[in-house]
């Protein structure tokens, strides 16, 4: 029998069960892939504790990579035998194979491993939308990164770098600090220690920056709109601490007419020349060397929980992965 990660009920930790199941064969429009490894990342969090919904007993898991075993019909851009990997809904790539819909999957150039794919996939393309397509940086910017130690963040340490982009990245501690700068980030601010809109402010020489990023929510939206400057970008792309509060449009245009999206990778993967387009760019600045992927936590997959915990007390750096 082939083993996944089940949630029969929303909650903590343990409500992940490791069971067996059927995986079956591919019905039209759909691949059954093997996992060689699959990704960790904080939107598997969302899904099972709730916060956002889904129909239960479900899955759990966006990003995966592993060879593909059958294809339904009408499946021509991956074969039988390919190496693939994959970053989308549904959720479901926490098990040793899976079937799923053959539009999200993408074939790995033979430089890049699976344990390297599956931790790049839906954090490099996160990054590859922001800097590429959300608020197209063209360097020579100054921008404010949140969360620049973690799996997105180290990624778009490297990548800001490359654009010729100085980055201001903000982490929980001093060891963070020391790696994000050690990956390109340019300023460092320990949130725990230093007000990081003063500094943003310091380090800009009051002007505040164009863009903000933020994956954090409820604990820096706020703080993260006075670091802007006027008709500056908020991008709000994640929930870390709890989601953004209700604020009213003044917020806005009291700070100088800024504006504000909040994003997700699914619209802007939505069709199939997007993803391909996204992901060629991806692979580009991976196989140039420009940014080195760092999986820096490795666990087995039955032992999902533990993985978990160590996410959301921010134990971890970089990306992680699950073994089947």
């Amino acid at each position: 029998m082939t083993k996944a990660i089940r949630l029969f009920e929303t909650g903590g930790p343990e409500v992940m069960q490791w069971v067996d199941v059927q995986v079956g064969e591919p019905g039209p429009g759909e691949v059954r892939i093997k996992h060689a490894a699959c990704g960790l990342n904080y939107i598997d969090v969302y899904f099972r504790t709730g916060l956002y919904p889904q129909s239960l007993p479900a899955g759990l898991g966006m990003e995966g990579a592993g060879t593909v075993e059958a294809v339904g019909t009408g499946v021509t851009h991956v074969a039988v035998g390919d190496r693939v990997a994959y970053a989308g809904r549904p959720p479901g790539a926490y098990a040793q194979a899976r079937v799923m819909p053959a539009a999200n999957l993408v074939r790995l150039p033979d430089s890049i491993d699976f344990d390297t794919a599956a931790a790049m996939m839906l954090q490099g393309l996160t990054v590859q939308y922001l800097f590429r397509r959300t608020f197209p940086l063209k360097g020579g910017e100054t921008i404010l990164f949140h969360a620049a130690a973690g799996g997105v963040g180290l990624i778009a340490c490297q990548w800001a770098k490359a654009l010729g982009v100085t980055m201001i990245g903000t982490v929980g501690s001093e060891e963070k600090a020391a790696l994000a700068k050690a990956n390109g980030c340019t300023h460092v601010i320990n949130y725990n220690t230093e007000d990081f809109v003063a500094r943003v402010k310091e380090i800009t020489g009051g002007k505040g920056v164009p863009v903000v990023y933020d994956s954090i929510g409820k604990d820096t939206f706020l703080q993260s709109l006075d670091c802007l400057s006027p008709l500056g970008m908020m991008v709000s792309y994640g929930s870390a601490s709890g989601p953004v509060p209700p604020f009213g449009l003044n917020e806005l245009a009291s700070r100088g007419s800024l504006f504000i999206t909040r994003p997700t990778l699914f619209s802007y993967a939505a069709s199939r020349g997007e993803l391909d387009a996204m992901a060629a760019d991806l692979f580009d600045v991976v196989e140039s060397g420009k940014v080195k992927i760092a999986v820096n936590q490795r666990y087995a997959l039955q032992d999902v929980a533990q993985a978990h915990r160590d996410l959301e007390a921010r134990k971890t750096t970089g990306s992680t992965i699950l073994l089947p």
